[in-house]
């Protein structure tokens, strides 16, 4: 979807540089960046550096920064290009597995703020600095996510896991996965490394979808998945709307 946007804006003077963030560096991102042909600059940050200096805390999330190199919006959610497409909430296929249909389940109730997010980032190529979703430094400053003690030493958790998993020693790095879990429990981009890491297939995607073993539940060390914790915490609130 990048690549398309990408090509519609680019000769208006905007570039896209895709991060991919996963532990696994390229094995992780390299089969949807060459699925893409991507024509950006398309990056792939192992010890996930973007969402510590940032505060990117889900994704797919975006930085809009100027020609000088200045943030002009912080991370917020970036939705897919509008689309006349759905995703099914009803009388979805019977051969489908049920996580996979109570996963989409909860995506179609997520607020979907495309439109508007999609109708800001064209206005603000157009004007530039004119534009009223271009935002001043001192409002970026106010939207930007505060540091807390906690939330720098979960992030030195999250780099130790990632370190120790480059190495191939997962064992040891799931007690720092947890810990990082406990410390910054608003980032979903820590949580869902970690569960994909602890399923297994040829897709990345599938590993994903596949989360606990019901067969044998005791062996997911951790205390949730992506499934649980969005019908804990509501798909409303899954990503922050999207504000002007």
């Amino acid at each position: 979807m990048w690549q398309k946007l990408r090509s519609e804006l680019h000769p208006l003077g905007l570039e896209i540089v895709t991060v991919g963030l996963d532990t696994l560096g390229v094995d992780g991102c390299k089969h949807f960046i060459d699925a893409a042909k991507a024509e950006h600059p398309s990056l792939i940050d192992q010890h996930h550096v973007l969402a510590d200096r940032f505060g990117v805390i889900n994704i797919p999330s975006s930085i809009w920064i100027n020609e000088h190199g200045v943030i002009v919006r912080p991370a917020e959610a970036a939705p897919a290009p509008p689309s006349d497409r759905r995703l099914p909430n009803v009388d979805m296929p019977a051969q489908m597995p049920q996580r996979m249909q109570d996963m989409l389940a909860e995506v179609v109730k997520m607020p979907n703020d495309s439109q508007a997010y999609h109708d800001g980032l064209r206005d603000w190529v157009s004007k530039g600095a004119d534009s009223r979703y271009a935002l001043s430094e001192e409002e970026v400053i106010a939207r930007s996510q505060p540091r807390s003690a906690a939330t720098s030493e979960g992030h030195a958790h999250f780099e130790i896991a990632a370190a120790l998993e480059a190495e191939g020693r997962h064992a040891l790095a799931i007690p720092h996965y947890r810990r990082a879990h406990e410390l910054v429990p608003d980032s979903w981009t820590f949580r869902r490394q970690a569960w994909s890491l602890e399923t297994h297939g040829d897709n990345p995607l599938a590993r994903f979808w596949q989360g606990p073993d019901p067969q044998s539940p005791e062996s997911w060390p951790y205390p949730g998945d992506w499934l649980g914790d969005v019908q804990a915490g509501g798909a409303e609130n899954y990503n922050a709307r999207f504000k002007p």
